[in-house]
């Protein structure tokens, strides 16, 4: 799950993170309010689930409340469109009005679990600001890193060869030893997946602040955060992604035609890459789980359907769990159902596979089947167009 600014800057603050004052406005007289408590000179800040606000033109400076109250009026209501978002861009429904401060120097901190060294990594770079992604791609020797042992914790020594490492001064590394300790406080006290502070400011007087911060949380640990989980912004996520997950459905919806129904997260990549490979543009990622039914094969097929630009089905299972009999059954009843009206390729390996194939004949419906992967592709990209 992931939160908007203000709401990490909150959670950061609680947690011993110097972030800059200001509020969170919904409409402009508001942010013009907010405007004149904080003194005039703000920043306004469209609030929505991306990076790259500030190219996107959803990040102003204003001088004073009416040109606050301006600002706000021309970003509430905007679609956004940025690197991080779709095409279609964000529709930008909240402003984060903050007090201006006197940059010196913008620089980088995140926090991240890193699955293969089963540790928390802690990142830092003097290059902060909007290109980090462009840092990190080209030039990743600028990112400086340390893996922290989780029974141990962030040691101070550590918090230094980042700030050291970064090129800040004796009297910034000690103010960016604080910082980094809080960061890793927040992290396992929130159960989170990534906190990234970019830019952490510089000031001319040599204070250290998170201009920016972004949050995202482990799913499975928001039931020991009910007061996370209450900021959950579902206009901020897909339809379909949010009425997948009331069926324990993984589902990311993506740019393509060709519609994925897959048992297991790792099967489910490798499906996309190979459609990606037979020439064909994957439409979702859709993970049943391994324990899927009946019923949960229906739901995932109205998911599926709801994207009218799916031209063509491929279904990938190996069957463990998830019989292959059972998806057989699945499957011609929610086409039956449905009246699903786009061809479907099925591929299908593992228990009782025998008995779904022989299913999937008699039920008298026009099904592809396919014995491996590589064919499944070749033929779901054919009938996409």
């Amino acid at each position: 799950m992931r939160i908007h600014e203000y709401q990490a800057k909150a959670i950061l603050a609680r947690h011993g993170v110097p972030v800059p004052r200001g509020e969170v406005a919904f409409t402009p007289a508001e942010a013009g309010e907010i405007a004149s408590r904080l003194g005039g000179l703000v920043v306004v800040k469209a609030q929505i689930h991306a990076g790259g606000r500030g190219k996107g033109g959803g990040v102003k400076l204003a001088k004073s409340r009416d040109e606050a109250e301006a600002l706000a009026a021309q970003i509430i209501g905007m679609t956004l469109i940025t690197r991080q978002t779709s095409k279609s861009g964000r529709l930008v429904q909240r402003v984060l009005v903050e007090t201006g401060v006197h940059i010196a120097r913008e620089v980088y901190l995140s926090l991240v679990l890193d699955r293969a060294a089963g540790k928390p990594l802690m990142m830092a770079s003097a290059a902060g600001g909007m290109d980090i992604e462009e840092v990190a791609a080209t030039t990743p020797e600028k990112l400086v890193k340390v893996h922290i042992e989780p029974g141990v914790g962030l040691v101070p020594f550590e918090a230094r060869r980042l700030g050291f490492g970064i090129g800040l001064d004796a009297a910034q590394v000690v103010k960016f030893l604080i910082i980094a300790t809080a960061l890793y406080d927040a992290f396992v006290a929130t159960d989170a997946s990534l906190i990234e502070i970019n830019p952490l400011l510089i000031t001319t007087q040599g204070d250290l602040l998170a201009l920016d911060a972004k949050m995202d949380f482990d799913d499975n640990a928001l039931y020991r955060h009910p007061e996370i989980r209450e900021l959950r912004d579902l206009g901020e996520e897909d339809p379909l992604e949010i009425e997948a997950s009331k069926f324990s459905i993984n589902y990311i919806r993506l740019d393509g035609n060709i519609g994925c129904m897959v048992n297991g997260a790792g099967l489910a990549m490798a499906t996309m890459d190979i459609i990606k490979l037979a020439g064909g543009e994957p439409a979702n990622f859709l993970d049943v789980g391994g324990g899927a039914n009946a019923e949960q094969i229906r739901n995932a097929f109205k998911i599926l359907m709801s994207d009218k630009k799916v031209k063509a089905v491929l279904i990938n299972i190996f069957g463990g769990i998830l019989r292959g009999d059972v998806l057989a059954q699945g499957v011609v009843a929610a086409v039956q159902e449905l009246g699903v009206p786009v061809p479907i390729v099925i591929r299908m390996e593992g228990t009782n596979v025998d008995e779904g194939k022989r299913l999937l004949r008699e039920s008298g419906m026009n099904f592809t089947t396919a014995d491996s992967m590589d064919e499944a592709a070749q033929k779901v990209v054919q009938l996409a167009g």
